[in-house]
């Protein structure tokens, strides 16, 4: 499997990594065999989180692989913001792990600028990664983040992060463009090395997973982590990974444009109708991105498609936020005013008017009913 360095850190990751997340709900025998195929097919990067079934995937991945803790690189994550709270959980982490050290210890999810701030704080998470580096119990620090970038962002900005992870795919890249337009030029230009994940938006490109994979892979990222729960999904993930070849621009369009998921009503954030009729539409539209992906389009779907979409749109927690920021726009959406002629604007043929009005509902807590 073809390797790539994460960053200035020097280490040489296989494209394809393996996430702990899903490990949880697998029997131990299958995550035996899961993650030990991984290795013997080249892969060489696995992570899991101090979070995730409380401990469960982390202890599942020790009995698994510890005794091939020389062939890959091994990451977990924390949640605690403080000092104590983190060397706890790094403690008990390499305790489950059955390893001495991790190679990348996560500060994980600092949504907001606020919590990104504890962490780097006198007392805070960050002394303790200080202190495990020194004893030898983990060699570099990292932060991972979904969907808003604003806390991995400031993160990255004010300290000096070896390791950045966060979710790529070409739904979302429409829903949180500053994480491929921004975020990822930033650590670029820092050395900081970038680990890609969601490539799949949670499960909701699963009617596309090797283009969801290509996609992310064209990305400058050192390694793409997926959830191989099932061996026949190991394989198909592998298979792409071993074919791989990168997407180019053209193909990139032809992706926006017809990629079923974005469809005519998730906005291409193409500035084409910006500014027209004393609003911002795209602005409005990163609002709803935030609130709820865009996933919501007012229409009836098959069952599978609306329970998908109910479980997975407000993944991140961020609708509040979306709301709040909508609420201090000066320029929202007139419900009674017609924008019908935006929609001429649109080349992936939305309906602006109709999509301006559904996303007013959302962001001001239903006191429009579309």
């Amino acid at each position: 499997m073809e390797k790539r360095v994460l960053g200035n850190t020097g280490l040489q990751l296989s494209v394809i990594g393996f996430g702990g997340f899903h490990l949880v709900e697998v029997p131990r025998k299958e995550v035996s065999l899961l993650l030990n195929t991984y290795l013997d097919r080249g892969g060489n990067y696995i992570e899991t989180a101090a979070q995730y079934g409380d401990g469960v995937s982390e202890r599942k991945v020790g009995e698994a692989v510890s005794h091939r803790r020389s062939e890959f690189v091994l990451a977990t994550k924390a949640v605690d913001r403080t000092r104590d709270g983190a060397m706890t959980s790094l403690e008990r982490s390499l305790k489950n792990l059955r390893s001495d050290h991790v190679d990348l210890f996560f500060m994980h999810e600092p949504q907001s600028v606020e919590e990104a701030k504890k962490i780097l704080a006198p007392g805070g998470a960050m002394e303790a990664f200080t202190e495990a580096k020194q004893a030898g119990k983990a060699r570099y620090v990292a932060v991972s983040g979904h969907g808003r970038p604003a806390g991995i962002q400031y993160s990255i900005e004010n300290h000096a992060y070896d390791v950045l992870m966060t979710g790529f795919n070409y739904f979302d890249r429409f829903n949180f463009p500053q994480t491929e337009e921004q975020l990822l030029p930033l650590c670029l230009d820092r050395g900081v090395g970038v680990l890609g994940m969601k490539a799949l938006a949670d499960g909701y490109l699963y009617r596309n997973v090797a283009t969801g994979i290509r996609y992310a892979l064209s990305l400058p990222i050192a390694s793409l982590v997926l959830g191989m729960n099932r061996l026949d999904h190991l394989e198909q993930d592998l298979k792409v990974a071993e074919t791989f070849t990168p997407m180019g621009k053209e193909e990139k369009e032809e992706l926006y444009r017809n990629a079923p998921e974005l469809g005519r009503y998730v906005c291409r954030q193409c500035g084409r109708c910006r500014g027209a009729d004393g609003i911002d539409p795209e602005e409005i539209f990163l609002l709803e991105g935030l609130f709820d992906r865009q996933m919501n389009d007012y229409t009836v779907p098959d069952p599978q498609e609306y329970a998908l979409r109910e479980r997975l749109k407000h993944w991140f927690d961020q609708k509040d936020w979306a709301q709040e920021q909508y609420g201090k726009l000066r320029n929202k959406v007139d419900p009674q005013q017609d924008y019908s002629a935006l929609n001429d604007l649109c080349t992936y043929g939305i309906d602006v008017d109709r999509k301006l009005k559904i996303a007013h509902s959302k962001l001001t807590g239903g006191s429009y009913l579309f």
